[in-house]
Protein backbone atom coordinates (compact mmCIF):
# COMPACT_ATOMS: atom_id res chain seq x y z
CA UNK A 1 0.00 0.00 0.00
CA UNK A 2 1.50 3.33 -1.09
CA UNK A 3 0.52 6.29 1.07
CA UNK A 4 0.60 9.79 -0.35
CA UNK A 5 0.05 13.07 1.42
CA UNK A 6 -3.28 14.77 0.85
CA UNK A 7 -1.35 17.78 -0.49
CA UNK A 8 0.14 15.63 -3.28
CA UNK A 9 -3.23 14.20 -4.25
CA UNK A 10 -5.04 17.54 -4.05
CA UNK A 11 -2.51 19.18 -6.40
CA UNK A 12 -3.82 16.98 -9.21
CA UNK A 13 -7.46 17.95 -8.69
CA UNK A 14 -7.58 21.66 -7.79
CA UNK A 15 -9.12 23.99 -10.36
CA UNK A 16 -9.02 27.13 -8.18
CA UNK A 17 -7.24 27.88 -4.94
CA UNK A 18 -7.43 30.84 -2.58
CA UNK A 19 -5.78 31.76 0.71
CA UNK A 20 -7.56 34.50 2.58
CA UNK A 21 -8.48 35.94 5.94
CA UNK A 22 -11.94 34.77 6.91
CA UNK A 23 -13.84 36.01 9.98
CA UNK A 24 -12.12 38.28 12.46
CA UNK A 25 -13.33 39.24 15.93
CA UNK A 26 -11.63 42.33 17.30
CA UNK A 27 -11.68 43.96 20.71
CA UNK A 28 -11.85 47.77 20.93
CA UNK A 29 -10.50 49.22 24.16
CA UNK A 30 -9.04 52.42 25.60
CA UNK A 31 -5.55 51.40 26.83
CA UNK A 32 -5.35 53.89 29.71
CA UNK A 33 -8.67 52.67 31.16
CA UNK A 34 -7.69 49.03 31.63
CA UNK A 35 -6.43 49.40 35.21
CA UNK A 36 -7.82 50.78 38.44
CA UNK A 37 -5.15 53.49 38.54
CA UNK A 38 -6.02 54.67 35.05
CA UNK A 39 -9.72 54.81 35.92
CA UNK A 40 -9.01 56.85 39.07
CA UNK A 41 -6.91 59.31 37.06
CA UNK A 42 -9.69 59.68 34.46
CA UNK A 43 -12.29 60.38 37.15
CA UNK A 44 -10.17 62.96 38.91
CA UNK A 45 -8.77 64.78 35.89
CA UNK A 46 -11.70 64.59 33.44
CA UNK A 47 -14.80 64.09 35.55
CA UNK A 48 -13.76 66.36 38.43
CA UNK A 49 -14.20 63.70 41.12
CA UNK A 50 -12.67 64.53 44.49
CA UNK A 51 -13.28 61.01 45.72
CA UNK A 52 -13.16 58.46 42.83
CA UNK A 53 -16.28 56.34 42.47
CA UNK A 54 -17.89 54.55 39.57
CA UNK A 55 -21.03 56.58 40.35
CA UNK A 56 -19.21 59.43 38.58
CA UNK A 57 -19.50 57.68 35.18
CA UNK A 58 -23.29 57.18 35.44
CA UNK A 59 -24.04 60.46 33.57
CA UNK A 60 -21.57 59.44 30.85
CA UNK A 61 -23.33 56.08 30.43
CA UNK A 62 -26.75 57.71 30.37
CA UNK A 63 -25.60 60.19 27.74
CA UNK A 64 -24.34 57.36 25.52
CA UNK A 65 -27.55 55.31 25.85
CA UNK A 66 -29.69 58.37 25.00
CA UNK A 67 -27.44 59.13 22.01
CA UNK A 68 -27.85 55.57 20.70
CA UNK A 69 -31.63 55.71 20.99
CA UNK A 70 -31.72 59.12 19.25
CA UNK A 71 -29.53 57.66 16.49
CA UNK A 72 -32.00 54.83 15.95
CA UNK A 73 -34.87 57.32 15.72
CA UNK A 74 -33.18 59.86 13.43
CA UNK A 75 -31.74 57.20 11.09
CA UNK A 76 -35.07 55.40 10.86
CA UNK A 77 -33.65 51.97 11.68
CA UNK A 78 -35.13 49.29 13.89
CA UNK A 79 -34.06 48.68 17.47
CA UNK A 80 -34.31 44.90 17.83
CA UNK A 81 -34.29 43.37 21.35
CA UNK A 82 -32.54 40.03 20.97
CA UNK A 83 -34.18 37.12 22.73
CA UNK A 84 -32.24 34.54 24.68
CA UNK A 85 -30.94 31.85 22.33
CA UNK A 86 -31.89 33.81 19.20
CA UNK A 87 -29.41 33.56 16.32
CA UNK A 88 -28.33 37.14 15.70
CA UNK A 89 -26.79 36.25 12.35
CA UNK A 90 -30.14 34.95 11.07
CA UNK A 91 -31.81 38.26 11.99
CA UNK A 92 -29.04 40.16 10.22
CA UNK A 93 -29.48 38.08 7.05
CA UNK A 94 -33.18 38.98 6.93
CA UNK A 95 -32.42 42.70 7.13
CA UNK A 96 -29.58 42.38 4.62
CA UNK A 97 -31.85 40.69 2.08
CA UNK A 98 -34.24 43.67 2.08
CA UNK A 99 -31.58 46.43 2.25
CA UNK A 100 -31.41 48.44 -0.98
CA UNK A 101 -28.61 50.96 -0.34
CA UNK A 102 -24.92 50.58 -1.14
CA UNK A 103 -24.00 51.02 2.52
CA UNK A 104 -25.55 52.02 5.80
CA UNK A 105 -26.84 50.74 9.12
CA UNK A 106 -29.15 47.72 8.75
CA UNK A 107 -30.52 47.78 12.32
CA UNK A 108 -29.41 48.06 15.94
CA UNK A 109 -29.76 45.07 18.22
CA UNK A 110 -29.96 45.17 21.99
CA UNK A 111 -29.02 42.34 24.33
CA UNK A 112 -28.11 41.93 27.97
CA UNK A 113 -24.79 40.14 28.30
CA UNK A 114 -22.05 39.79 30.87
CA UNK A 115 -19.21 42.31 30.65
CA UNK A 116 -16.02 43.15 32.51
CA UNK A 117 -16.60 46.49 34.25
CA UNK A 118 -15.25 48.53 37.15
CA UNK A 119 -17.12 48.62 40.47
CA UNK A 120 -16.57 50.51 43.73
CA UNK A 121 -16.56 48.92 47.15
CA UNK A 122 -15.99 50.32 50.63
CA UNK A 123 -12.87 49.10 52.41
CA UNK A 124 -11.64 49.73 55.97
CA UNK A 125 -8.27 50.90 57.17
CA UNK A 126 -6.69 49.47 60.36
CA UNK A 127 -7.91 52.52 62.30
CA UNK A 128 -11.52 51.79 61.32
CA UNK A 129 -11.92 54.55 58.72
CA UNK A 130 -13.29 53.67 55.30
CA UNK A 131 -12.18 54.47 51.75
CA UNK A 132 -13.51 53.62 48.23
CA UNK A 133 -11.71 50.93 46.22
CA UNK A 134 -12.20 50.44 42.47
CA UNK A 135 -11.91 46.86 41.20
CA UNK A 136 -12.74 44.72 38.20
CA UNK A 137 -15.99 42.76 38.19
CA UNK A 138 -18.30 40.91 35.83
CA UNK A 139 -21.95 41.86 35.59
CA UNK A 140 -24.77 41.64 33.00
CA UNK A 141 -25.30 44.97 31.19
CA UNK A 142 -26.97 46.10 27.97
CA UNK A 143 -24.99 45.87 24.74
CA UNK A 144 -25.85 47.52 21.44
CA UNK A 145 -25.12 45.59 18.22
CA UNK A 146 -24.88 47.96 15.26
CA UNK A 147 -25.19 45.87 12.08
CA UNK A 148 -23.68 47.61 9.08
CA UNK A 149 -23.31 47.13 5.33
CA UNK A 150 -20.06 48.78 4.28
CA UNK A 151 -19.18 49.74 0.72
CA UNK A 152 -15.78 48.03 0.90
CA UNK A 153 -16.17 45.37 3.62
CA UNK A 154 -19.75 44.25 3.15
CA UNK A 155 -21.66 43.06 6.24
CA UNK A 156 -20.08 43.67 9.65
CA UNK A 157 -21.14 44.64 13.14
CA UNK A 158 -19.81 46.77 15.99
CA UNK A 159 -20.96 45.93 19.52
CA UNK A 160 -20.87 48.61 22.22
CA UNK A 161 -21.03 47.90 25.93
CA UNK A 162 -23.22 50.57 27.54
CA UNK A 163 -21.24 50.57 30.82
CA UNK A 164 -17.84 52.07 31.60
CA UNK A 165 -15.18 51.60 30.19
CA UNK A 166 -17.43 50.90 27.17
CA UNK A 167 -15.67 47.94 25.59
CA UNK A 168 -16.25 47.44 21.86
CA UNK A 169 -16.29 44.28 19.74
CA UNK A 170 -15.96 44.28 15.94
CA UNK A 171 -16.76 41.37 13.62
CA UNK A 172 -15.93 41.43 9.90
CA UNK A 173 -15.22 38.97 7.11
CA UNK A 174 -12.18 39.11 4.84
CA UNK A 175 -13.81 37.07 2.08
CA UNK A 176 -16.74 39.49 1.89
CA UNK A 177 -14.20 42.31 1.58
CA UNK A 178 -12.45 40.41 -1.23
CA UNK A 179 -15.65 39.80 -3.23
CA UNK A 180 -16.51 43.50 -3.05
CA UNK A 181 -13.01 44.43 -4.22
CA UNK A 182 -13.31 42.08 -7.20
CA UNK A 183 -16.70 43.53 -8.13
CA UNK A 184 -15.43 47.12 -7.89
CA UNK A 185 -12.45 46.27 -10.12
CA UNK A 186 -14.62 44.48 -12.68
CA UNK A 187 -12.86 41.13 -12.20
CA UNK A 188 -15.18 38.31 -13.27
CA UNK A 189 -15.56 35.65 -10.59
CA UNK A 190 -18.01 33.04 -9.35
CA UNK A 191 -18.78 33.58 -5.67
CA UNK A 192 -18.87 30.86 -3.08
CA UNK A 193 -20.51 31.23 0.31
CA UNK A 194 -17.81 32.88 2.38
CA UNK A 195 -15.32 32.64 -0.48
CA UNK A 196 -14.66 32.59 -4.22
CA UNK A 197 -15.31 29.51 -6.35
CA UNK A 198 -13.52 30.45 -9.57
CA UNK A 199 -12.01 33.26 -11.60
CA UNK A 200 -10.11 33.39 -14.88
CA UNK A 201 -7.49 35.62 -13.23
CA UNK A 202 -6.74 33.51 -10.16
CA UNK A 203 -3.30 35.07 -9.59
CA UNK A 204 -4.77 38.58 -9.45
CA UNK A 205 -7.51 37.45 -7.04
CA UNK A 206 -4.84 36.07 -4.70
CA UNK A 207 -2.80 39.29 -4.92
CA UNK A 208 -5.83 41.35 -3.95
CA UNK A 209 -6.63 38.99 -1.06
CA UNK A 210 -3.07 39.49 0.23
CA UNK A 211 -3.59 43.27 0.49
CA UNK A 212 -6.12 43.06 3.33
CA UNK A 213 -4.07 44.37 6.24
CA UNK A 214 -4.33 45.98 9.66
CA UNK A 215 -4.47 49.50 8.21
CA UNK A 216 -7.60 48.76 6.14
CA UNK A 217 -9.32 47.05 9.08
CA UNK A 218 -8.50 49.93 11.42
CA UNK A 219 -9.69 52.44 8.80
CA UNK A 220 -13.16 50.88 8.45
CA UNK A 221 -13.50 50.81 12.24
CA UNK A 222 -12.58 54.52 12.50
CA UNK A 223 -14.95 55.34 9.66
CA UNK A 224 -18.00 53.92 11.42
CA UNK A 225 -16.89 55.02 14.87
CA UNK A 226 -17.02 58.57 13.49
CA UNK A 227 -20.60 58.07 12.20
CA UNK A 228 -22.06 56.29 15.23
CA UNK A 229 -22.75 57.59 18.75
CA UNK A 230 -19.49 57.62 20.72
CA UNK A 231 -19.25 56.69 24.42
CA UNK A 232 -16.60 59.35 25.04
CA UNK A 233 -16.99 63.08 24.43
CA UNK A 234 -14.87 65.02 21.97
CA UNK A 235 -12.87 66.47 24.87
CA UNK A 236 -12.07 63.00 26.16
CA UNK A 237 -10.95 61.87 22.70
CA UNK A 238 -8.79 64.95 22.32
CA UNK A 239 -7.14 64.05 25.63
CA UNK A 240 -6.10 60.69 24.22
CA UNK A 241 -8.98 58.44 25.30
CA UNK A 242 -9.31 56.72 21.95
CA UNK A 243 -10.06 53.11 21.04
CA UNK A 244 -7.35 50.70 19.96
CA UNK A 245 -8.02 47.34 18.32
CA UNK A 246 -6.73 43.95 19.40
CA UNK A 247 -7.36 40.50 17.95
CA UNK A 248 -9.74 38.24 19.83
CA UNK A 249 -10.08 35.63 17.09
CA UNK A 250 -8.76 35.34 13.55
CA UNK A 251 -9.57 32.68 10.96
CA UNK A 252 -7.17 31.95 8.09
CA UNK A 253 -8.71 29.84 5.33
CA UNK A 254 -7.41 27.82 2.40
CA UNK A 255 -10.14 27.01 -0.14
CA UNK A 256 -9.33 24.42 -2.82
CA UNK A 257 -12.06 23.90 -5.43
CA UNK A 258 -12.00 20.33 -6.77
CA UNK A 259 -12.32 19.21 -10.37
CA UNK A 260 -14.65 16.38 -9.31
CA UNK A 261 -17.02 17.96 -6.77
CA UNK A 262 -19.40 15.01 -6.92
CA UNK A 263 -16.83 12.65 -5.44
CA UNK A 264 -15.29 15.26 -3.11
CA UNK A 265 -17.46 14.25 -0.16
CA UNK A 266 -16.23 10.67 -0.37
CA UNK A 267 -12.66 11.92 -0.67
CA UNK A 268 -12.97 14.06 2.46
CA UNK A 269 -14.64 11.30 4.47
CA UNK A 270 -11.70 9.05 3.58
CA UNK A 271 -9.30 11.77 4.73
CA UNK A 272 -11.09 11.89 8.09
CA UNK A 273 -11.09 8.12 8.49
CA UNK A 274 -7.37 7.73 7.83
CA UNK A 275 -6.18 10.70 9.90
CA UNK A 276 -7.79 10.34 13.31
CA UNK A 277 -4.36 10.61 14.99
CA UNK A 278 -3.75 14.22 13.93
CA UNK A 279 -4.33 15.52 17.45
CA UNK A 280 -1.28 13.73 18.88
CA UNK A 281 1.47 16.04 20.19
CA UNK A 282 4.02 14.81 17.62
CA UNK A 283 1.61 15.70 14.81
CA UNK A 284 0.94 19.10 16.36
CA UNK A 285 4.67 19.82 16.21
CA UNK A 286 4.56 19.27 12.44
CA UNK A 287 1.40 21.27 11.82
CA UNK A 288 2.31 24.35 13.88
CA UNK A 289 6.10 23.99 13.62
CA UNK A 290 6.44 24.35 17.39
CA UNK A 291 8.03 22.08 19.97
CA UNK A 292 5.52 20.28 22.19
CA UNK A 293 6.68 19.07 25.61
CA UNK A 294 4.97 17.70 28.71
CA UNK A 295 4.64 21.27 29.96
CA UNK A 296 2.79 22.42 26.82
CA UNK A 297 -0.84 23.05 27.83
CA UNK A 298 -3.43 20.92 26.04
CA UNK A 299 -5.74 19.46 25.18
CA UNK A 300 -4.37 17.79 22.03
CA UNK A 301 -7.20 16.01 20.32
CA UNK A 302 -8.94 15.19 17.04
CA UNK A 303 -12.70 15.50 16.81
CA UNK A 304 -15.22 14.81 14.07
CA UNK A 305 -18.34 16.94 14.35
CA UNK A 306 -21.44 16.78 12.18
CA UNK A 307 -23.72 19.73 11.49
CA UNK A 308 -26.77 18.38 9.71
CA UNK A 309 -25.19 15.95 7.25
CA UNK A 310 -21.91 17.86 6.81
CA UNK A 311 -19.02 16.35 8.80
CA UNK A 312 -15.95 18.36 9.76
CA UNK A 313 -12.54 17.48 11.17
CA UNK A 314 -11.25 19.52 14.15
CA UNK A 315 -7.68 19.40 15.47
CA UNK A 316 -6.99 21.34 18.69
CA UNK A 317 -3.72 22.94 19.76
CA UNK A 318 -3.86 24.88 23.05
CA UNK A 319 -6.72 27.38 22.43
CA UNK A 320 -6.35 27.35 18.65
CA UNK A 321 -7.94 24.96 16.18
CA UNK A 322 -7.58 23.69 12.63
CA UNK A 323 -10.88 22.79 10.98
CA UNK A 324 -11.36 20.96 7.69
CA UNK A 325 -14.57 20.23 5.81
CA UNK A 326 -16.09 19.76 2.35
CA UNK A 327 -17.56 23.18 1.55
CA UNK A 328 -20.88 23.29 -0.34
CA UNK A 329 -20.04 20.00 -2.06
CA UNK A 330 -17.43 21.74 -4.21
CA UNK A 331 -14.24 22.54 -2.32
CA UNK A 332 -11.95 21.31 0.42
CA UNK A 333 -11.81 24.03 3.08
CA UNK A 334 -9.01 24.14 5.65
CA UNK A 335 -9.22 26.83 8.34
CA UNK A 336 -6.86 27.70 11.17
CA UNK A 337 -8.58 29.66 13.94
CA UNK A 338 -6.32 31.46 16.41
CA UNK A 339 -8.24 32.24 19.59
CA UNK A 340 -5.25 33.33 21.66
CA UNK A 341 -2.27 34.94 19.96
CA UNK A 342 -0.11 34.14 23.01
CA UNK A 343 -0.28 30.47 21.97
CA UNK A 344 2.41 31.53 19.49
CA UNK A 345 4.16 34.13 21.65
CA UNK A 346 2.65 36.99 19.66
CA UNK A 347 0.82 39.98 21.13
CA UNK A 348 -2.87 40.70 20.52
CA UNK A 349 -2.43 44.15 18.93
CA UNK A 350 -3.85 44.44 15.41
CA UNK A 351 -0.39 45.34 14.08
CA UNK A 352 0.58 41.68 14.65
CA UNK A 353 -1.80 40.51 11.92
CA UNK A 354 1.02 39.79 9.37
CA UNK A 355 2.75 37.40 11.80
CA UNK A 356 -0.54 35.62 12.60
CA UNK A 357 -1.38 35.40 8.90
CA UNK A 358 1.92 33.62 8.26
CA UNK A 359 1.28 31.14 11.08
CA UNK A 360 -2.32 30.44 10.03
CA UNK A 361 -1.65 29.87 6.34
CA UNK A 362 1.44 27.75 7.08
CA UNK A 363 -0.61 25.56 9.45
CA UNK A 364 -3.19 24.93 6.72
CA UNK A 365 -0.50 23.82 4.27
CA UNK A 366 1.30 21.68 6.84
CA UNK A 367 -1.93 19.92 7.78
CA UNK A 368 -2.38 18.83 4.16
CA UNK A 369 1.20 17.55 4.08
CA UNK A 370 0.81 15.67 7.38
CA UNK A 371 -2.46 14.06 6.32
CA UNK A 372 -2.14 10.97 4.16
CA UNK A 373 -4.30 8.70 2.03
CA UNK A 374 -3.66 5.20 0.79
CA UNK A 375 -5.31 5.93 -2.58
CA UNK A 376 -6.67 8.76 -4.70
CA UNK A 377 -10.37 8.67 -3.84
CA UNK A 378 -11.24 11.40 -6.34
CA UNK A 379 -10.53 9.47 -9.54
CA UNK A 380 -11.90 6.01 -8.85
CA UNK A 381 -15.61 6.76 -8.82
CA UNK A 382 -15.67 8.53 -12.19
CA UNK A 383 -13.64 5.83 -13.93
CA UNK A 384 -15.65 2.96 -12.48
CA UNK A 385 -18.89 4.71 -13.39
CA UNK A 386 -17.70 5.22 -16.98
CA UNK A 387 -16.60 1.59 -17.17
CA UNK A 388 -20.05 0.29 -16.28
CA UNK A 389 -21.86 2.53 -18.79
CA UNK A 390 -22.04 2.29 -22.61
CA UNK A 391 -19.64 4.65 -24.36
CA UNK A 392 -19.70 6.43 -27.74
CA UNK A 393 -16.40 7.55 -29.32
CA UNK A 394 -16.53 9.25 -32.75
CA UNK A 395 -19.92 7.66 -33.53
CA UNK A 396 -18.59 4.22 -32.48
CA UNK A 397 -20.60 2.68 -29.69
CA UNK A 398 -19.32 0.11 -27.20
CA UNK A 399 -21.30 -1.80 -24.59
CA UNK A 400 -20.66 -1.42 -20.88
CA UNK A 401 -18.10 -3.52 -19.00
CA UNK A 402 -20.33 -4.41 -16.11
CA UNK A 403 -19.07 -5.50 -12.72
CA UNK A 404 -19.96 -9.16 -12.09
CA UNK A 405 -20.19 -10.13 -15.77
CA UNK A 406 -18.18 -13.35 -16.17
CA UNK A 407 -17.04 -12.45 -19.70
CA UNK A 408 -15.83 -9.02 -18.51
CA UNK A 409 -14.00 -10.69 -15.62
CA UNK A 410 -12.19 -12.96 -18.10
CA UNK A 411 -11.18 -9.92 -20.16
CA UNK A 412 -9.79 -8.16 -17.09
CA UNK A 413 -7.87 -11.25 -15.95
CA UNK A 414 -6.33 -11.56 -19.41
CA UNK A 415 -5.29 -7.90 -19.40
CA UNK A 416 -3.46 -8.55 -16.14
CA UNK A 417 -1.54 -11.40 -17.83
CA UNK A 418 -0.33 -9.14 -20.65
CA UNK A 419 0.11 -5.92 -18.67
CA UNK A 420 3.91 -6.21 -18.53
CA UNK A 421 4.44 -7.36 -22.13
CA UNK A 422 6.65 -4.64 -23.70
CA UNK A 423 5.65 -5.49 -27.30
CA UNK A 424 1.92 -5.63 -26.61
CA UNK A 425 -0.33 -8.47 -27.77
CA UNK A 426 -2.17 -9.65 -30.83
CA UNK A 427 -5.67 -10.94 -31.42
CA UNK A 428 -4.61 -14.56 -31.43
CA UNK A 429 -2.43 -14.16 -28.31
CA UNK A 430 -5.30 -13.43 -25.94
CA UNK A 431 -8.14 -15.45 -27.46
CA UNK A 432 -7.09 -18.86 -25.99
CA UNK A 433 -6.64 -17.33 -22.53
CA UNK A 434 -10.09 -15.75 -22.54
CA UNK A 435 -11.73 -18.94 -23.80
CA UNK A 436 -10.03 -20.96 -21.07
CA UNK A 437 -11.13 -18.51 -18.37
CA UNK A 438 -14.70 -18.76 -19.66
CA UNK A 439 -14.48 -22.57 -19.56
CA UNK A 440 -15.03 -22.91 -23.31
CA UNK A 441 -13.21 -24.43 -26.23
CA UNK A 442 -11.55 -21.93 -28.58
CA UNK A 443 -14.16 -22.83 -31.23
CA UNK A 444 -16.93 -21.65 -28.90
CA UNK A 445 -15.23 -18.27 -28.42
CA UNK A 446 -15.00 -17.21 -32.03
CA UNK A 447 -12.69 -14.63 -33.60
CA UNK A 448 -15.69 -12.34 -34.03
CA UNK A 449 -16.30 -12.45 -30.28
CA UNK A 450 -12.67 -11.55 -29.69
CA UNK A 451 -12.85 -8.61 -32.11
CA UNK A 452 -15.99 -7.33 -30.40
CA UNK A 453 -14.37 -7.52 -26.96
CA UNK A 454 -11.13 -5.82 -28.06
CA UNK A 455 -13.23 -3.03 -29.55
CA UNK A 456 -15.04 -2.60 -26.21
CA UNK A 457 -11.75 -2.43 -24.33
CA UNK A 458 -10.29 0.08 -26.81
CA UNK A 459 -13.26 2.47 -26.79
CA UNK A 460 -13.32 2.39 -22.98
CA UNK A 461 -9.65 3.43 -22.98
CA UNK A 462 -8.27 0.25 -21.42
CA UNK A 463 -6.15 -0.70 -24.44
CA UNK A 464 -4.81 1.16 -27.49
CA UNK A 465 -3.61 0.19 -30.98
CA UNK A 466 0.12 0.20 -31.62
CA UNK A 467 0.53 2.59 -34.60
CA UNK A 468 0.92 0.83 -38.00
CA UNK A 469 0.75 -2.62 -36.43
CA UNK A 470 -1.90 -5.22 -35.66
CA UNK A 471 -1.03 -5.16 -32.00
CA UNK A 472 -2.56 -3.70 -28.85
CA UNK A 473 -1.01 -2.53 -25.60
CA UNK A 474 -2.65 -1.92 -22.26
CA UNK A 475 -2.97 1.70 -21.10
CA UNK A 476 -2.09 2.99 -17.63
CA UNK A 477 -5.80 3.33 -16.87
CA UNK A 478 -6.42 -0.18 -18.20
CA UNK A 479 -3.74 -1.72 -16.02
CA UNK A 480 -5.07 0.01 -12.91
CA UNK A 481 -8.73 -0.86 -13.52
CA UNK A 482 -8.01 -4.44 -14.59
CA UNK A 483 -6.10 -5.16 -11.37
CA UNK A 484 -8.80 -3.41 -9.33
CA UNK A 485 -11.60 -5.35 -11.03
CA UNK A 486 -9.93 -8.73 -10.50
CA UNK A 487 -9.00 -8.00 -6.87
CA UNK A 488 -12.49 -6.80 -5.97
CA UNK A 489 -13.99 -9.98 -7.38
CA UNK A 490 -11.37 -12.36 -5.96
CA UNK A 491 -11.04 -10.77 -2.53
CA UNK A 492 -14.46 -9.23 -2.05
CA UNK A 493 -17.43 -10.64 -3.96
CA UNK A 494 -16.48 -14.30 -4.17
CA UNK A 495 -15.51 -14.78 -0.46
CA UNK A 496 -18.39 -12.62 0.78
CA UNK A 497 -20.91 -14.55 -1.32
CA UNK A 498 -19.80 -17.77 0.36
CA UNK A 499 -20.86 -16.56 3.82
CA UNK A 500 -23.67 -18.82 5.18
CA UNK A 501 -27.12 -17.33 4.62
CA UNK A 502 -29.37 -20.36 5.02
CA UNK A 503 -32.41 -19.88 7.20
CA UNK A 504 -32.22 -16.08 7.32
CA UNK A 505 -35.52 -14.28 7.88
CA UNK A 506 -36.10 -10.53 7.98
CA UNK A 507 -35.48 -9.16 11.48
CA UNK A 508 -33.87 -12.39 12.69
CA UNK A 509 -30.66 -12.41 14.78
CA UNK A 510 -29.04 -14.41 11.95
CA UNK A 511 -29.31 -11.43 9.61
CA UNK A 512 -27.66 -9.22 12.20
CA UNK A 513 -24.83 -11.76 12.60
CA UNK A 514 -24.40 -11.91 8.82
CA UNK A 515 -24.18 -8.13 8.65
CA UNK A 516 -21.59 -8.08 11.43
CA UNK A 517 -19.59 -10.86 9.76
CA UNK A 518 -19.67 -9.06 6.41
CA UNK A 519 -18.57 -5.78 8.03
CA UNK A 520 -15.68 -7.53 9.75
CA UNK A 521 -14.73 -9.25 6.51
CA UNK A 522 -14.64 -6.02 4.53
CA UNK A 523 -12.49 -4.40 7.21
CA UNK A 524 -10.07 -7.31 7.01
CA UNK A 525 -9.72 -7.44 3.23
CA UNK A 526 -9.05 -3.71 3.18
CA UNK A 527 -5.69 -4.50 4.84
CA UNK A 528 -4.69 -6.81 1.96
CA UNK A 529 -2.26 -5.06 -0.40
Amino acid sequence: MIRKSVAEIIDDHVTFELEGIDRMYLNGYVPSLQSGGGVVYFMKQHLGARVPSTMMVAPLSERFVNAMERFVETEGVDLVPFKKGQRKEAVAQEYLASFTHDEGVLFVGKAQEKASVFRTEKRRRPDGSTYPWIYRSTTPVNHYYVYILDHDFGPLFIKFCSYFPYAVKVCLNGHEWLKRQLTQRGIAHEPLDNGVRSSEDAARVQRIANTLDAAKIDAVFRKWLHRLPHPFTAAHRAAGYRYQLSILQAEFALTQVLDRPRTGRGFFEEVMRENLDLGRPDQMQLIFNRRVTRQTPGPFRTRILTEGVVPSLHVDYKKSRVKQYHKEGQALRTETTINNTYDFEIGRALRNLPALREIGFAANRRLLRVEYLSHDCLIGDDHLDALTQPVVVDTQRAAALRLGDRRVLALMQTLCLFALNPTGFRHRDVRPSIAQLLGRDADHYAAGHMTYDLRRLRLHGLIERVPHRHRYRITELGARLAVLYVRIYARGFRPAASLPIAGIRRGSPTLERLDAALTKFLEEVRLVA
